[in-house]
């Protein structure tokens, strides 16, 4: 029977022997309850983040956290809109206060390393702002033996990976909402939770360069979609959750366990 890296699955006293190691990797996978189209469950960040944050676990000898499920509010130009429903959101100070504590409690139990995965575009710095907060107040600072570390799964995608994955050419980051990259992976690591035959295609969303509030709703793509995911398949989530894991473990065994991380092009 394989040894679960979900701390929701461990005893207190299991979780103490690890934490008396002074090595402790806590991962903590944050998503969002935000709308995805007609074809993705409300829950695709917080479930396609808490895989790699498996993934890379079983590779470090870490553990993984229970996730953070809700996340900042959506915006037009990345996730179609606060506005839409099924789109439940945060506000930024009580996200910060999220990760602050989460911060805090860990490190102050003896975790070594706490390593957030985020899986939705808007909750980035709303993270860094409460991870540099808890350490503020915690005194830690430069030089010191524990750190928390902050990242997006999608920054460890690889150049080759996206010619594969979008052979007709990439259409950009903040559009990839509810589009082939996610539809892909929720293809492999979750088949069941994704309704292929409500794919809607269409055209990428065409957004000004500026932030309008309140939105224009009508901008946002009627399917809440900002580009199409036709074109999806098992066989790319394949490649993008392999690759990605493999680049992510790499690049966190460099840094927090000392070995040499030589990272494929």
């Amino acid at each position: 029977m394989n040894k679960s890296v979900f701390l929701e699955d461990l005893d207190a006293f299991t979780y103490r022997e690890a934490l008396a190691s002074g090595e402790a990797i806590v991962l903590i996978p944050v998503g969002s309850l935000e709308q995805h189209g007609p074809h993705l469950p409300l829950g695709t960040d917080t479930i396609l983040s808490s895989h790699f944050a498996e993934g890379v676990a079983k590779r470090l000898g870490a553990l993984v956290a229970q996730p953070i499920v809700y996340g900042y509010k959506s915006q037009q130009k990345s996730g179609g809109g606060n506005h839409l429903p099924g789109t439940t959101s945060l506000d930024g100070t009580t996200l910060i206060g999220v990760a602050r504590n989460l911060v805090k409690s860990f490190l102050n139990q003896g975790v070594r390393h706490v390593v957030f995965i985020n899986g939705h575009f808007e909750n980035y710095q709303f993270l860094y702002e409460g991870i540099d907060l808890a350490l503020e107040e915690l005194g830690i600072g430069p030089g010191a033996e524990q750190s928390v570390l902050l990242l997006s799964y999608w920054d460890f995608v690889s150049q080759d990976t996206l010619s594969r994955v979008y052979p007709d050419g990439f259409p950009g980051w903040e559009i990839e909402h509810g589009g082939v990259l996610e539809t892909s992976l929720m293809l492999h690591l979750e088949p069941a939770r994704v309704a292929m035959d409500r794919l809607v295609d269409g055209p990428a969303a065409v957004l000004p360069r500026f932030d309008r509030l309140p939105v224009v709703p009508e901008r946002t793509p009627a399917t809440g979609c900002l580009s199409s995911a036709a074109g999806s398949s098992a066989d790319k989530g394949v490649l993008l959750y392999g690759q990605v894991t493999d680049h992510l473990s790499l690049e966190l065994a460099g840094e927090l366990l000392g070995q040499p991380a030589v990272i494929p092009v």
